[in-house]
């Protein structure tokens, strides 16, 4: 788990130093406190914009210099524990620097030391949002179970912003480098697809063993944006130059791929869903995507960070959820604006009062 959780000018912390935690940890206080940012922070020790998607110099404190950093101890039973660490530095702000014990690493690299997931108020919207905010919440799974994935992700965005480029050159682009980039476009395309179309297999094959109560089952779907394998990815690529020249974009592969949802119970899309229903929903992704790292042999620890998830659920979908969370390894953490919805829990949590950008163990 992190222990000794350190934030410097970070949003609207200055300094703020959490420490003595357990597998719960509750951050109490009124909305615009701090508490999400705290989440944020710990969102950053892996690879990726964290849960808020932000640019590096939005996250720095207004009257910080213009650089934050954020470190952790990740304690493992029987070794000693490992500095994960990140941020910028005033003189390069949109620059991110990652340290593992002092010395400097990569953001991807931080996937091989722990995953991490979490569900935000702003996940509610998952289902009627575009396929792409439904293309990253998959990626943070696959990244769970595949430490690799975040790097042949970024291997081909970077890939298909090239081709993009390429495609809205007024010059006829050079069919040797359209090749060559296709190529890697199908190498990291069929490794991403492949990663998602297993994981929706596994995470389909939970979800319908589980009840349709207290949280709504969801059913998935993969629908890919083109052919998985290499190399049939790589042939409908070239075919569709023409009209891909013409549209000034590609429009096939992974980064046209959707994730479709229905609720069991009802046959109905998600998207047709009530508020609550979705929330039940994302609620039983999360829960059968743990019991799928639980049960898969996952070794790294897990953390899993829930933005005021208990608020918003009844007596019976929160002692649930409790319940589920306890008989599983992840460290949790958890925000709210009060402590009676987490009554079940506050005798193991770890409670932390925050205010004004500043954190007070209870």
């Amino acid at each position: 788990m992190l222990d000794r959780l350190f934030l410097s000018r970070f949003r609207n912390h200055g300094e703020t130093v959490l420490s003595g935690t357990a597998q719960f940890n509750l951050l109490v206080g009124e909305n615009g406190a701090g508490k999400t940012n705290v989440l944020e922070a710990i969102s950053l020790i892996a690879p990726g914009r964290g849960l808020r998607r932000a640019g590096l110099p939005e996250i720095a404190a207004q009257d910080g210099g213009g650089g934050f950093a954020v470190s952790a101890d990740l304690c493992v039973p029987g070794a000693a524990p490992v500095r994960l660490g990140t941020g910028t530095a005033p003189e390069r702000p949109t620059r991110r620097l990652v340290q593992v014990n002092g010395a400097n690493a990569t953001a991807t690299s931080l996937a091989e030391w722990l995953s991490i997931g979490w569900l935000t108020p702003a996940m509610d919207r998952l289902f009627t949002e575009s396929a792409g905010g439904r293309r990253r919440f998959l990626d943070r799974l696959v990244l769970a179970l595949r430490p690799a994935h975040a790097g042949h992700a970024a291997r081909l965005e970077n890939a298909v912003r090239e081709r993009n480029r390429m495609l809205t050159d007024p010059r006829t682009p050079d069919p040797w480098w359209l090749d060559a980039i296709e190529l890697q476009i199908a190498e990291a395309g069929s490794a991403v697809a492949q990663a998602r179309a297993d994981l929706i297999a596994q995470l389909d094959a939970v979800l319908a063993a589980l009840p349709d109560a207290p949280f709504a089952r969801p059913a998935l779907t993969y629908r890919p944006g083109g052919p998985i394998a290499a190399e049939a990815l790589a042939e409908a690529l070239r075919e569709s130059r023409p009209r891909e020249r013409a549209a000034q974009r590609t429009l096939t592969g992974p980064h046209r791929d959707e994730l479709e949802v229905i609720m069991a119970a009802k046959n109905q899309p998600a998207a047709d869903c009530s508020t609550g229903e979705q929330k039940a929903m994302l609620i039983a992704l999360v829960l059968a995507h743990s019991h799928l790292l639980e049960s898969g042999g996952e070794t790294r620890p897990r953390l899993l960070l829930l933005d005021e998830v208990a608020a918003h659920l009844d007596p019976v979908r929160r002692e649930a959820l409790f319940d589920r969370l306890r008989t599983g390894s992840a460290q949790v953490w958890l925000t709210g604006t009060e402590t009676a919805p987490f009554g079940p829990i506050l005798e193991e949590a770890a409670v932390w009062h925050v205010r004004e950008g500043t954190a007070t163990r209870m």
